[in-house]
């Protein structure tokens, strides 16, 4: 059984309260519950933190032992070079997740230092961007 983990960052607590026009209305605690009924033959686990170093930590943590880090680092994706290096730091494969296109927004959005050493990016299909990295992880 493959073992994924998805890690969210900064406000992504906010689901289903936060700007819903862009990032919907559902919580994200909601939507893991479908990810887990989908994709039954995968371990999925799930951390957020709002902190930019605990984030950094978790990476680590399972960097060397998991099938799969599917990660949407929220605004620190735009502005962390150590998330960047931690990626580039472990083994596991990344895919870098975004709900909104992040080239539709704001200018500063279109810079990511995760995307160089990520496996892929998916960003722009909602929450169901988290269901792409999921099967991209499949077809390995």
């Amino acid at each position: 059984m493959k073992k994924l983990i998805i890690i969210n960052g900064p406000n992504l607590n906010l689901l289903g309260k936060r700007e819903p026009e862009i990032y919907g209305s559902q919580t994200f605690e909601d939507y893991l519950e479908i990810l887990k009924k989908k994709f039954p033959k995968i371990e999925l686990e799930y951390y957020q933190s709002n902190i930019e170093g605990e984030l950094i930590d978790k990476i680590q943590e399972v960097g060397f032992t998991y099938n799969g880090i599917i990660l949407n680092a929220g605004a620190y994706t735009h502005t962390s070079i150590g998330i960047g290096d931690a990626i580039k730091a472990i083994k596991t494969s990344v895919v870098e997740v975004h709900i909104s296109n992040t080239f539709s927004r704001e200018e500063f959005r279109h810079q990511s230092y995760i995307s160089p050493n990520a496996k892929g990016v998916i960003l722009g299909f909602g929450l169901k961007s988290y269901d792409l990295a999921i099967e991209s992880f499949l077809v390995d």
